[in-house]
């Protein structure tokens, strides 16, 4: 059973000082449009219980989404990777604005279940079309299949509470975080060598190499360390040395181009964020764009610890 907690609640604890480590596990466009403003965002189709244990320690994680049932699932999933204490929002966010909770705002987003239901109204109805003026029995064939494998993708995501498009309309461009209508070229491209790696290949997995072989790399500029974190953590604190790649920024999509200028082709990249989740999505990102990228399961605390020089700021 989930616990739950209210948004008056929430605030409650806030105001009396205690520490409220706020999750909000919609989509960055969903995120960027309206969220609490202490809240932060890590999408659910991403979500990682060793990133989550690093940001809230030994306090309770509370998780946030649009009306609550994509928080609930993040609290199953969180439950059952040995996460105890978690609780999910009731309501959303939608419910903490109504609440009176300090809320920040910006470009407004369609909100992942509507387009789900435009996605697959759209498919059905394109299926159905087809089925019944196909111009050959072909055609006729393909709609009818295109339209009952789509009602079976429904009746298993009701029954599951599962939704695989949600999971893949997630992952959209137009999900991410916004950019410069420039790069939008660049996103398309990266997009498509990204979803033809995650197809063609297994997915990435954490190098075996030492922390002594990964720092005699470097001191030898064989390899270079990219960290994959936000700007914001990069500031309280980051390896010298270390190059900035934000994984929302990769996700957004970047020229291939400029990204050939910023990383070297002919290196090791080592790639490392919180606690060894992100630098897993990155690599998969950068791995099908012919990069020697291995991503480090040791976090930057670990990094830190290990004796890896450490400065704050830019």
């Amino acid at each position: 059973m989930v616990a739950t907690i209210s948004p008056s609640t929430l605030v409650d604890l806030r105001r009396r000082g205690e520490k409220v480590t706020l999750i909000d596990v919609r989509t960055p466009a969903e995120f960027g449009e309206v969220h609490v403003d202490f809240a932060r965002n890590m999408p659910l189709d991403r979500l990682d219980a060793g990133e989550v244990a690093a940001v809230a320690g030994d306090g309770p994680v509370y998780l946030v989404c649009k009306s609550g049932t994509r928080s609930q699932k993040a609290c199953e999933k969180l439950l059952a990777a040995g996460l105890a204490h978690v609780v999910s929002v009731e309501g959303g966010t939608a419910a903490c604005e109504a609440a009176g909770v300090p809320v920040v705002r910006g470009r407004k987003a369609m909100s992942l279940e509507r387009q789900v239901r435009i996605a697959a109204g759209a498919l059905v109805a394109t299926g159905a079309a087809l089925a019944a003026f196909g111009p050959d029995p072909f055609w006729q064939r393909v709609g009818a299949g295109l339209a009952g494998f789509v009602g079976c993708g429904l009746v298993f995501a009701g029954v599951t509470d599962t939704c695989g498009m949600a999971m893949l309309l997630a992952r959209m461009p137009w999900n991410q975080a916004a950019g410069s209508a420039a790069s939008t070229c660049g996103r398309a491209i990266l997009l498509g060598l990204t979803l033809a790696g995650l197809c063609g290949t297994a997915r990435a997995e954490h190098t075996k190499d030492s922390l002594d072989t990964v720092r005699k790399a470097i001191a030898a500029d064989e390899a270079v360390l990219v960290d994959v974190r936000e700007p914001d953590e990069w500031q309280e604190g980051h390896v010298a040395g270390a190059r900035l790649l934000p994984l929302s920024v990769l996700e957004k999509g970047v020229d291939p181009k400029q990204l050939a200028r910023d990383l070297p082709k002919d290196k090791v990249i080592y790639c490392h964020c919180l606690a060894g989740g992100r630098c897993v999505q990155a690599a998969a990102i950068l791995a099908p764009l012919g990069y020697d990228v291995r991503p480090l399961k040791p976090g930057y605390p670990q990094l830190a610890k290990a004796g890896f020089p450490t400065v704050v700021g830019k």
